[in-house]
Formats: structure tokens, C-alpha cells, sequence
């Protein structure tokens, strides 16, 4: 957490919120959460129902036999051949007049069937009076989403401010009136009323918007000012409970940025109190991170200090906090990254081909086979276009080429800037840094007297992976976005495996669900694969029963099928080499019914399935 200070601006029922967003992503400061409520709109809809009914035994011999006799037959006759007593006969039929399924026709009253009735009688079912119900449309102004309900929802009293009194959206209620009935249907048939159900023969026949929409309920919506202290900006953050609302944020951030409102009144702050705290936070964040590597000198320091003192020429083994000097640099360099079992963390202001060389690259393949993700950022301007040293082309073509087997980018690389620090970090174990420059200066020529630190020191390690994390997962985060809005697979793909480097392959999988993309879900499976094969993912971990209950909203006719099939199987493969039982737990009744029906699985059981993997 960046901001400690005393002046946040917090209401207090959104302290927990607060803290989960700070945790949850390091690098994020909120300093101002504010609760409000809005209005939504009711209408009133008439809706006619008409509803089908199985015929029965005489019903059914009726109407056959006013299509299979010549010529039909009349009521009393029907009731000679079935000997049964005429007003039977005469009941059913008016039954079946007031249907419109049937005719009794002049003179002497022989029954004749409809066209109506020929339709029904094929079906085996008979039509029923129709039925009018009352239904009502909630709209929601800000999501201009429409919600059905059976009921009528009566106000409440707001308990707290109107966000109406402070800003104005352009968003309009949506017309229900103006609906066809196909459309109407389907958002019926998606609410879950039990209403329209065409299987069943129960159809909502028509509908009609007798009374304007009014004004109800209020809705609890909780906004935030969030700022990110590595993309030095703030953000605004539209919430409903965890919820994040991104269209109303973008709204918002867009309207803020515009001067169309102002944050101080918004949140009720003092105000000066957005720019003071903007510029705390900036000034905190150079101090923390210069803070930071002083420590580690400092450390450095007094061991060396401490040897010195008791007359020893080298430093203890078993020492946290190692100099190295010069020539010794990059072969330490080199084996701390051979050392990898899951992550490599690199930040370097400049890359050349110089260090990117085929050792280098033949190196990271080796690890990327293993299961190690890498993850390298580079720049020192503030901005990306005033870089005086541009990386080439032709390295950071040769380091995507670094790939997963299952063909995902293992090694990423990608400009964040603004930063003099030279950092490496393996799998939260070890921490590189110093003056070398790890990607553009190899070191084994003259003497500059560069030194660099190798730690091994818990805390200083997790501080370290803080402030890492938080810029790589950043840009991640961006790349998502930019990713989203226009449906851009390749950016996806990137912040997917960016995630998965870091061990966020929840959030990767709640993206996912949360904008319905399952076209990705077989390059999930693909990260999670390499993070089993590094034992970065433990193999009886809860995240492959929220993956697999996503299942159930795949058809076996998607596109991508077949990529999904394959992308479960070697996951079970993967998790079965580990704990054959977590796999077998893992494939309870609910997902092999899924794997059956998806073709996912060709066998009869679980342990068949597993057998044949393995």
C-alpha cells in the first residue's frame, strides 16, 4: 500500500473495499470512496399468454374423425360408434368450437375440422383461452439495462446523497413500447420469469405499455478516486458492491477530465485536497523506491563493514546481501537466471543485441521449457517517443520468439519507462540490482566500476516484487483494456500471459467470464498448463473447479472446440502426473457430465480417462 496517509476520504462502510483494491493491486492508492444513489424507472407491460394443452383420448378421436371419415361424421353418430351418451360427444365438441378447432356445418350439422385445428391435431395439443398477466420493466438509467420482474417494486427512502445532485448522464431510459415482440420474447425468455416457455407451448402472444415509466427504488452505487502511482494518473471507479461498472467509470473519468465535474464536490473532500494528495503520492513513490535500494546498499555495507571488523577476507556464505563487482556480474547474472523454476522479473533502461545474444536467448528457451515465465521492461525517458536509446526491432523480435510449448509467449518485453533502476528478480527468491545495466552492458570488458547487489533477504525480496508487480501488472491491465474495447485477441493473449507470470490466473479467468470471452478460455488453459508444469499452480487448487463450471455455457459447435478439448485434457494430464486423486476429485459429476457432453473425454469414467492420459 502506497498512501498512508491520515486524510483519505473514505466512507466507512467502504473501508474493506478499499483496502481489497489496494491489496489486490499494488501500486493503486485510494484516497476517496463515496457512497450515493440513483433512481430506476418501472412500466408497467400487459402481456397475452396463450398456453397448449396435450389432448385427450376424445378430443383426439374427434377431430380424426372429422379428417379420416367421408363424410364426417355428426354428433350423434359419434356417439352410436363409441356408444357413449351424446352429451359426452356434444361437451367435447363445444370445447372444441371455442377453440376455433372445429365447425359444425349446416344442414345436418356434420363436424368439419379447421385449418387451425389440423395444426393443433398434429402437434397432439389443443390451444387454451388466452390469459393476460401484468409483468413489469425495470430500467436502469446509468446501464440502460432493462430488468423483468412479476411484482411491482415499491420506493425507498435514499439514505444517502442523490448522485443526480451532482452529475447529469446522457443516458436515456430505454423505450419499452418500442420493442417488437421477438425482441420483447427474448428478454423474457432471458429473465428467467417462467412466463415465455415455447417448448411447453406457453407463448407471449402480445403486449401493450399502457402507463408511463416512473420512478422507484434507489440503487446503492459506490464511487471511487483511485490513483496509480505508476501511471501517475488518477482514476475514477464506478462500483456496484465488487462490481466494477466500466461503462458509468468511463463516464465518469471522461466527464472529469473534461472539467464537466469536479472531484472535490463529488467526493466531499477539502478543496485543495486532490491535488495535494496527487502530488504526496508522486513524491512518496520516488522516495519509496530510492528508499528501497539505499537499504539494500546500506545492508551490503555493513556485512562488508562486519567482515572487515573480525579480519575475514570474504564475506560469510550464508550472507543475505552480496557485492559483486564488475567481471563478476554477469556470470552471476546468468546463473541466477539458470537458477528459475517459475518467474523471472527484469527491468533494464536499455536492451541491445550486445547482451540479447544467442547464449541469452538460448538460455530463457531452456527455462521457458521448464515452466519459467519472463517478464522484461525497459525505458529511463519519461515518455516513450523522447527514448534517445530505442530498443531494436530485431532484439525484441528475437526475444518473443522465446514461446511456451504450448506455443504462448514465455518471454515478454515491453517498454515502461520512467525508471533508473536495474532490477532482476527470480521467483520471488533472488534480487538483482545495482549500476549494471542487466540488457544492454555484458560487462566482460574494462573496468566501470559497476556494482550490484544479489539478496536473498525475505522482506527486501517481497518489497522489490511490490513495486515489479504493480508496473508490470499495470501495463497488463492496459493492454487489457485497449484489448476489450476493440476485440483485439493478440493484446489479450499478451495480458493473459502477463497475468499468469505473475500468478493471477483468477483474475485472468474473472476477466474472462466477466466479458464472456471463450475464445480465450483454451489460452487460460494454456497458462495454467505452464504453471503446473513449473509447480507454480498447485494441482488441487479451487481456481480448476470455478475454470471447469464455466463449461457449462460451451457448445460443442463453437469454433474453438477442439482447442478447449485438448487445452482439458492435458490439464488433467498435468494435474494427474502431480496427484492423480486432486484429478480424480477434480472430475466429480457435475464436470465429467461436462467433459461427456463436450466430447472432452471419450471414456465411460474418470479413471478410464486418467489411465488413457497417463
Amino acid at each position: 500500500m502506497f498512501l498512508q496517509s491520515p486524510t483519505k476520504y473514505i466512507d466507512s462502510q467502504l473501508n474493506n473495499l478499499a483496502d481489497k483494491i489496494e491489496k489486490d493491486s499494488p501500486g493503486l492508492s485510494v484516497f476517496a470512496a463515496r457512497q450515493f444513489c440513483y433512481q430506476l424507472y418501472q412500466t408497467p407491460i400487459q402481456i397475452e399468454i396463450t398456453k397448449e394443452r396435450d389432448l385427450n383420448i376424445l378430443e383426439e378421436f374427434i377431430l380424426r374423425a372429422s379428417i379420416e371419415f367421408n363424410p364426417p361424421p355428426t354428433e350423434v353418430e359419434l356417439a352410436q360408434i363409441l356408444k357413449l351418451d351424446p352429451i359426452f360427444i356434444q361437451n367435447t365438441t363445444n370445447t372444441l368450437q371455442s377453440l376455433q378447432t372445429l365447425t359444425l356445418t349446416p344442414p345436418d350439422f356434420r363436424i368439419t375440422i379447421t385449418s387451425e385445428g389440423k395444426e393443433f391435431y398434429t402437434k397432439g395439443s389443443l390451444p387454451q383461452p388466452p390469459e393476460n398477466k401484468l409483468i413489469y420493466a425495470i430500467t436502469n438509467p446509468l446501464s440502460e439495462e432493462i430488468n423483468w420482474r412479476l411484482s411491482a417494486i415499491t420506493s425507498k427512502s435514499p439514505e444517502v446523497p442523490n448522485l443526480a445532485d451532482f452529475i447529469t448522464f446522457e443516458n436515456t431510459i430505454p423505450d419499452i413500447a418500442s420493442l417488437t415482440i421477438e425482441e420483447l420474447r427474448k428478454q423474457i425468455l432471458d429473465s428467467d420469469l417462467g412466463i415465455h416457455i415455447p417448448e411447453s407451448g406457453q407463448i407471449v402472444k402480445n403486449f401493450s405499455v399502457n402507463k408511463d415509466a416512473e420512478k422507484i427504488t434507489w440503487k446503492a452505487l459506490s464511487i471511487l478516486v483511485i490513483f496509480d502511482v505508476i501511471e501517475e494518473k488518477l482514476i475514477l471507479q464506478a462500483r456496484e458492491g465488487n462490481k466494477i461498472l466500466e461503462s458509468v467509470s468511463n463516464q465518469l473519468q471522461e466527464m472529469a477530465e473534461k472539467g464537466e465535474i469536479f472531484l472535490n464536490e463529488l467526493c466531499g473532500l477539502p478543496p485543495e485536497s486532490i491535488a495535494s494528495e496527487t502530488e504526496s503520492i508522486l513524491e512518496l513513490k520516488n522516495q519509496k523506491v530510492e528508499e528501497r535500494l539505499q537499504k539494500i546498499r546500506q545492508k551490503g555495507i555493513e556485512i562488508i563493514k562486519t567482515t572487515r571488523e573480525k579480519g575475514r577476507k570474504t564475506l560469510p556464505k550464508n550472507s543475505e546481501f552480496i557485492l559483486l563487482r564488475d567481471r563478476q556480474i554477469r556470470p552471476e547474472f546468468l546463473s541466477t537466471l539458470k537458477s528459475a523454476n517459475q518467474q523471472i522479473l527484469i527491468y533494464s533502461p536499455w536492451v541491445t543485441e550486445e547482451v540479447v545474444d544467442e547464449e541469452f536467448l538460448q538460455i530463457l528457451q531452456k527455462l521457458a521449457n521448464n515452466g519459467v515465465w519472463i517478464l522484461i521492461g525497459y525505458g529511463i525517458a519519461e515518455k516513450q517517443e523522447e527514448e534517445t536509446k530505442l530498443i531494436s526491432p530485431k532484439v525484441e523480435e528475437k526475444l518473443l520468439t522465446i514461446r511456451t510449448p504450448e506455443d504462448l509467449p514465455a518471454a515478454q518485453i515491453f517498454w515502461l519507462g520512467n525508471s533508473h533502476a536495474k532490477e532482476v528478480l527470480v521467483d520471488r527468491k533472488i534480487h538483482l540490482s545495482g549500476s549494471h545495466n542487466w540488457l544492454s552492458y555484458r560487462g566482460d570488458r574494462n573496468f566501470r566500476g559497476e556494482t550490484t547487489y544479489k539478496v536473498t533477504n525475505a522482506d527486501t525480496i517481497n518489497s522489490s516484487y511490490e513495486y515489479l508487480q504493480a508496473r508490470f501488472q499495470s501495463h497488463a491491465d492496459n493492454l487489457w483494456k485497449s484489448a476489450v474495447s476493440n476485440h483485439n485477441i493478440n493484446l489479450a493473449i499478451k495480458s493473459v500471459c502477463i497475468w499468469g507470470t505473475l500468478g493471477m490466473k483468477e483474475m485472468a479467468l474473472q476477466e474472462l467470464q466477466y466479458h464472456n470471452w471463450i475464445e480465450l478460455f483454451p489460452v487460460w488453459l494454456k497458462v495454467v498448463i505452464h504453471g503446473l508444469r513449473s509447480t507454480q499452480i498447485s494441482p488441487d487448487e479451487p481456481i480448476f473447479e470455478k475454470a471447469i463450471s464455466w463449461l457449462k455455457i460451451v457448445d460443442k459447435s463453437d469454433k474453438n472446440i477442439e482447442d478447449l478439448q485438448s487445452g482439458w485434457q492435458r490439464v488433467i494430464e498435468a494435474i494427474a502426473h502431480q496427484n492423480r486423486q486432486a484429478a480424480l476429485n477434480l472430475l466429480n459429476d457435475t464436470a465429467w457430465g461436462e467433459f461427456i457432453r463436450l466430447e472432452i473425454s471419450l471414456t465411460d469414467t474418470p479413471e478410464k480417462f486418467i489411465s488413457k492420459l497417463l
